[in-house]
């Protein structure tokens, strides 16, 4: 009989810090080598441009992955003015010479608040976009191509925070989806002079931040120092917004189960409605989705999330087997 597949040791969120030049895959096989098993997902990637934030899930907590999709994401971006590229960012080919402008701060401000709000983007044609089942850039780098459609995004706050001789530094709250790429390719076409993306970080993704981020060296010195489960944010500490309730041992046997169940709303321990310092609030993508809630055990322990069918009754959606 083929054996049962081994739990994972760890379960919980890992926040790391990704340098510049790694894949966001790079960095989830460096933590699957540094904490020897391969249960081991990202909540969204990081070009090898781009450094910050890079949330992944580890054991049981990969399941969910479905209910981070669609979170604001915060980052700092310097924008280089007087050339675009055909990849919107710096890695691309130029497309015309260097013609950088004198920056003037007010002209740069209003067009960063003329688009505070909900619009339409294109995205570029160097994205992991799919057509056809094919990533866009495949098809580009080719030269065959390449049709995309504008996609609804939202931006929250877009700040111009510095003016660095051809560079200008925002920062950019904005939807997930949002390309940071596109908008500094966009600006610069309104200035006339060109423009892409120099730099950029991510500060925060939903609920985690640069604050709580380590870096892969850090990591790698907890290992050897025994401490790699101190650096995880545990499952019961994952998805704060979500309403929490504790149930007695009989409900719990039903949850566990997979049955429906009923709480009294004096039970029900609000999610925390403010996001931390640095980190923003969940923005869901597409339809509503019906209220989710955490459940606990007597021993508070994360046994489900469970979502609203009826008020007040709920049906467990992801249900955690009792630990050995």
């Amino acid at each position: 009989m083929p054996r049962k597949p081994q739990p994972a040791p760890f379960d919980g969120a890992l926040v790391i810090d990704k340098p510049q030049g790694k894949t966001s895959h790079d960095i989830v096989d460096a933590v699957r080598h540094l904490a020897g098993f391969r249960q081991i997902g990202h909540l969204g990637t990081l070009d090898p441009l781009a450094t910050g934030v890079l949330v992944l899930l580890l054991g049981r907590a990969t399941r969910f992955v479905q209910f981070y999709t669609g979170r604001r994401k915060r980052y700092t971006a310097g924008f280089r003015f007087g050339f675009a590229t055909d990849t919107y960012d710096s890695e691309g080919q130029a497309q015309g010479p260097d013609n950088a402008p004198a920056l003037d701060r007010a002209v740069l401000e209003k067009l960063a608040n003329e688009r505070v709000g909900v619009f339409s983007q294109m995205p570029p044609i160097y994205s992991a976009k799919k057509i056809h089942g094919r990533p866009a850039y495949e098809l580009a780098r080719k030269n065959q191509p390449v049709e995309l459609k504008p996609v609804q995004i939202e931006v929250f706050e877009y700040r111009l925070v510095e003016i660095a001789g051809s560079i200008a530094r925002f920062v950019i709250e904005c939807s997930s989806g949002t390309y940071i790429r596109s908008l500094a390719h966009e600006m610069g076409e309104k200035l006339g002079c060109g423009a892409h993306l120099a730099e950029i970080s991510r500060t925060a993704v939903g609920e985690f931040s640069l604050e709580q981020a380590l870096q892969l060296e850090e990591l790698a010195e907890a290992t050897r120092s025994g401490k790699f489960e101190s650096c995880i944010i545990k499952l019961e500490h994952l998805l704060p917004n979500f309403p929490s309730v504790t149930v007695l041992p009989v409900v719990e046997k039903r949850v566990r189960h997979g049955s429906k169940f009923t709480i009294m709303l004096s039970q029900l321990q609000p999610g925390r409605a403010e996001p931390p310092p640095g980190a923003t609030a969940e923005l869901d993508a597409g339809e509503p989705r019906p209220p989710r809630l955490r459940v606990f055990n007597q021993q508070q322990r994360l046994i489900a999330i469970a979502q609203a069918v009826v008020p007040r009754t709920y049906q467990p959606v992801v249900v955690f087997d009792p630990l050995p």
